[in-house]
């Protein structure tokens, strides 16, 4: 795969000609897409393009290497053709596209590009046929025969009865009074067009597509003696208003308009740009309810925020999207662009109405769905898209909604619906409590929390960080989504209820009949102060059945012997809080005796491949984990014995030697050596 990596760049230059080759000067995108179809068409002879063609139109597009492989555009099938690349054509009996088209003045070149019917129309008029025929240097962006008889009825008998004036003025406006190829057109720029030096404006885009005044450029640089032709998809017009005069004078757009007021952002829509205004009907805002616009409308920083979220930061022409395309809005948020057929999609769904509406700093296209973004939605609007429905009906249900549509600065951590398959709990004092320690007294976000952080809830518990490698826990519940941020609140997605700690390991311990056994070992160990004091302990707690399952002599034998009991159960004590989300596929936890304990996950939670029965017990200077097996320590590790004995030899070595300068003698070494093999032995 790396010699393939390191011969493909080679084999495409090769192919390709000296100006494919990394010492070449760049190419535009759209030079790169004609460069991969002249590469697909090369089994068909010289300077011929694969074209992908959508089935049942007449459209064809330059394919790169992701349609070549999907062999669709904007999800429909298409097929592959072939025909001489833009300069080149036929000659009867040769293979390919081998001659290059002869060179022409601009009016005949018409002709050859499939533009007959502005070639027809030139002639009707009496100045332009002329001026395309004489000396200079032009460049017309051509529309296709198809391009006129789409044109509406009324719109092309308004030019062709009015040849010397309107038919003229569309024409020139089509023209630019010098050449320009394709590599000068650049994402954004503006030609000054012949027809009153109106600007035509210009997109370039990465997936090689370029268009003029949003329409398509279908055949580019067909090079003439007097200039170059581009043909071009549509008949193009001239564009007088900005974005914010567009709005100002749209009928349905009226509470649009008065939201752009409101938020102050006609000075950006009015102003130099070219951005693209999703741009909200008067239909679009009279499908949310009453509350929800009320609420945004008499907000400016929610107002804004959703205005925003409606402009992206670049001017983006339907014909542009072949696929679907990741584009971030000025909120900073993204949107889904994407087409299916003729219809533009935002975030899947059909919503544009009217597309290509082209303005001097953009284009927009009218939607008839509100794109409301999480920084302008309350905590019940943000939950209402999440995993978290059931838990956010026990908050209602327990008396708690006004923390969750409140202007209250707060981290909701809901746990998804799959934590409650089995039920939820009633409504009572005590769940109304739990669930208010599910409520921090700030509104966060998890990349800012930290390892040993506390949180403050509005039930008056400190719950603590816990940062694990996968793993970003609030103690027994980790985090199981992306935060959602709302306007003040941020949703946490939890993947269980979470528990507060109630006391210390050692309160659990006593507070729950299980580890009586326990509880008393540990108070003969001596070690009870330790896990009352503060620290981070995580505890494999043996129950009582696990003590009462050891053989008799053997469990007499370790509660008789202080020293040897309190070593057993301080392997059962790890240095360090892990709760079970942080597991993960394997930890090696040290514990306060010394050797380290193998906790492992596989849907099951295990400690030395023996099951855990109940996970995640809480304490405030811990966590319990209940154990049907007492631990024993390994015994005579191979590791330690292999470090005592290197010891034990550089020990001996170092005498021998000594001995040795001392009597200057080897001889007497034997001894010595007999004593280190003895030690090797044991």
């Amino acid at each position: 795969m790396a010699l393939l990596g390191r011969l493909l760049p080679l084999a495409l230059a090769l192919a390709l000609g000296p100006a494919a080759t990394p010492a070449g000067p760049a190419r535009s995108p759209y030079q790169l897409v004609l460069q991969h179809s002249r590469l697909r068409g090369r089994q068909h002879g010289p300077n011929v393009c694969a074209v992908q063609k959508l089935i049942g139109t007449n459209k064809k597009y330059f394919t790169n290497c992701k349609q070549w492989y999907q062999r669709k555009i904007c999800g429909k099938s298409t097929v592959i053709s072939y025909e001489c690349c833009p300069g080149y054509e036929k000659v009867p009996g040769e293979k390919g596209c081998p001659a290059a088209l002869p060179l022409s003045n601009l009016y005949e070149t018409l002709g050859v590009v499939g533009s007959t019917t502005t070639q027809l129309y030139t002639d009707r008029t009496e100045k332009l046929r002329p001026e395309m025929e004489g000396p200079g240097s032009f460049t017309i962006f051509a529309p296709s025969n198809e391009a006129w008889a789409s044109l509406p009825a009324e719109v092309l008998d308004s030019l062709v009865s009015n040849v010397n004036i309107e038919l003229l003025n569309a024409l020139r406006y089509h023209m630019v009074n010098r050449r320009v190829l394709t590599d000068e057109l650049k994402h954004g720029m503006a030609l000054t067009s012949m027809y009153q030096n109106s600007d035509i404006q210009i997109h370039h885009y990465p997936n090689g597509i370029v268009t003029v005044n949003c329409a398509r450029l279908l055949k580019a640089d067909h090079h003439a003696t007097n200039g170059v032709v581009h043909l071009i998809d549509k008949v193009i017009s001239t564009v007088t208003n900005n974005i914010q005069q567009i709005i100002e004078i749209e009928d349905t757009f009226e509470t649009l308009r008065a939201a752009v007021a409101a938020s102050g952002l006609n000075t950006l829509l009015e102003g130099d740009g070219q951005y693209t205004l999703l741009a909200p009907t008067n239909e679009a805002f009279e499908k949310i309810p009453a509350e929800t616009l009320n609420r945004i409308l008499g907000d400016p920083e929610a107002l804004r925020d959703l205005l925003n979220n409606h402009i992206l930061k670049s001017a983006m022409c339907a014909e542009a999207i072949v696929a679907g395309l990741s584009l971030e809005t000025l909120e900073g948020t993204t949107l889904e662009v994407g087409c299916s057929g003729d219809m533009l999609t935002i975030n899947g769904k059909p919503i544009i109405s009217n597309k290509d509406v082209l303005a001097t700093n953009g284009v927009i296209h009218f939607i008839d769905e509100l794109l409301i973004p999480d920084s302008a939605k309350t905590l019940f609007e943000l939950a209402a898209e999440s995993d978290v429905s059931t838990a956010i009906d026990l908050f209602r249900q327990a008396g708690l909604s006004s923390h969750l549509s409140g202007n209250e600065r707060l981290t909701l951590l809901a746990p998804m619906n799959s934590v409650f398959k089995d039920g939820t709990p009633p409504i009572n004092a005590r769940t109304k409590n739990l669930l208010l320690n599910h409520m921090i007294k700030d509104q966060l976000a998890s990349k800012y929390l930290y390892h040993g952080q506390t949180l403050d809830t509005l039930g008056g518990k400190k719950l603590r960080v816990f940062v694990y490698r996968n793993s970003l826990c609030i103690e027994n519940s980790c985090i199981a989504a992306h935060d959602k941020r709302g306007r003040y609140g941020t949703l946490f997605t939890m993947d269980r209820m979470l528990t507060p700690p109630m006391g210390t390991v050692m309160d659990v311990l006593k507070g729950d009949n299980r580890f009586s056994m326990l509880v008393a070992a540990i108070q003969s160990a001596g070690l009870t102060e330790t896990l009352n004091r503060e620290g981070v302990y995580t505890v494999f707690a043996p129950t009582n059945e696990a003590f009462q399952a050891m053989p008799p002599g053997e469990l007499n034998k370790l509660l008789g012997n202080a020293k040897e009991l309190a070593n057993i159960l301080k392997y059962h004590i790890g240095d360090e809080i892990l709760v079970s989300g942080g597991i993960g596929a394997l930890v090696r936890l040290k514990s306060l005796q010394g050797d380290k304990l193998e906790v492992s996950s596989n849907n099951v939670v295990n400690v030395n491949k023996e099951p855990v029965a109940e996970v995640d017990i809480m304490a405030t200077n811990g966590v319990v984990h209940a154990i049907s097996s007492v631990l024993q320590p390994p015994a005579n590790r191979p590791q330690e014995r292999g470090d005592e004995l290197a010891d034990s030899a550089l020990e001996i070595f170092k005498q021998a030697s000594a001995f040795s300068r001392a009597t200057q003698s080897s001889v007497k070494l034997a001894p010595v050596y007999q004593r280190l093999l003895e030690r090797m032995k044991h």
